[in-house]
């Protein structure tokens, strides 16, 4: 039963790698949206704005740009969100798992 034990809780800890990377990462993407937000606060309306699409940079309105940067910051909020809720389940799972792993060797 230990080794059950031992094994899922190296599992949950393998999970919980991944959910903090995951986590890192959409924290770098929201830092990256931010400061574009920033820049489109400098721009005017009339400057021109392009998004990269392949190898090629394509024409943007201004208000579109803003707009799709506006709701990239909204997902990835939402998303850093469940990421946060999935760790805090996973740490209290290895938590609970320690516990057990104590006491089995305890007794």
């Amino acid at each position: 039963m230990s080794a059950e034990l031992g094994a899922k809780y190296q599992s949950l800890q393998s999970e919980l790698e991944e959910l903090v990377a995951a986590r890192q990462k959409l924290e770098t993407q929201l830092q990256e949206n931010k400061i574009v937000t920033e820049e489109f606060s400098t721009l005017s309306d009339d400057t021109p704005v392009y998004k990269l699409t392949g190898n090629v940079l394509l024409p943007v309105e201004h208000d579109d740009a803003k707009g799709n940067v506006e709701k990239r910051l909204e997902f990835i909020g939402e998303e850093i969100k469940r990421c946060e809720d999935n760790i805090k389940t996973k740490q209290q799972e290895l938590d609970s798992i320690r516990v057990e792993l104590l006491k089995n060797q305890q007794a």
